[in-house]
């Protein structure tokens, strides 16, 4: 286990530091049962906080090698117990150094809209994904029926975390999520809500042909493969 510190977080240690430790401790439990069984397989993770998912897939088979990137050096002594390697730094400013197509898979989980160009990250990241390799995201959804509300009202109550979130920087519809993964040379394979939907709003949206998910999906969960 290894922690390297390549960049500092600098001021945005501050815009953190009303978090719960929860926010960098939930571990992902879809992400990890959508990885295929393969104790070889290695994953990279960014914005890992304290290494809960990827300390699952470790335990659950999925993986042989998790590594991790973190901007807090908080989260990521935790997250070094538990993964095979942390690299502490803002991901938009670290000089990354493995080879191509190092890793089988990608975790943004939450990540995407905290970045200030999430589209020249992602770009960056992809070479390490090696072809066929899958990517897991997720996202808050700002087309959603509650926000557009909030927006006809002249309302954009920020919020210490959910799709208001005071850290983010950009922020994403189905669409345009899905559209940055294609750009970035992945396929999107699915396009789902993190929360499945309730038995109502399921009704709802098969009445409605699926045209109009976009209004029911509190967050977006994506997952793509390396072309």
């Amino acid at each position: 286990m290894a922690t390297r510190v390549l960049a500092p977080a600098g001021a945005l240690e501050t815009a953190y530091a009303t978090k719960s430790e929860s926010y960098f401790s939930n571990a992902r439990v879809d992400f990890v049962y959508r990885l295929p069984v393969d104790p070889t397989a290695a994953v990279l993770e960014v914005g890992c906080g304290t290494g809960a998912t990827g300390q699952l897939a470790l335990a659950r088979g999925r993986c042989g090698r998790y590594v991790g990137i973190e901007l807090f050096e908080g989260a990521a002594m935790r997250a070094r117990e538990v993964l095979s390697d942390v690299i502490v730094g803002d991901v938009e400013q670290l000089e990354l150094d493995w080879h191509p197509a190092s890793f089988d898979a990608l975790i943004l989980s939450e990540v995407m809209e905290h970045l200030i160009d999430p589209w020249r990250t992602l770009d960056k990241l992809s070479r390490f994904i090696r072809p066929g390799g899958l990517v897991l995201a997720s996202s808050p959804n700002v087309s959603h029926w509650r926000v557009l509300r909030e927006l006809a009202l002249g309302r954009f109550p920020l919020a210490d975390s959910g799709v208001f979130d005071r850290t983010h920087m950009r922020w994403f519809t189905p669409a345009t999520f899905v559209d940055m993964f294609e750009s970035a040379g992945f396929r999107v394979v699915e396009l789902r809500p993190v929360t499945p939907f309730s038995s109502r709003t399921e009704i709802l949206s098969r009445l409605l042909g699926h045209r109009y998910d976009h209004l029911f999906m509190t967050q977006i969960a994506l997952a793509a493969v390396r072309r």
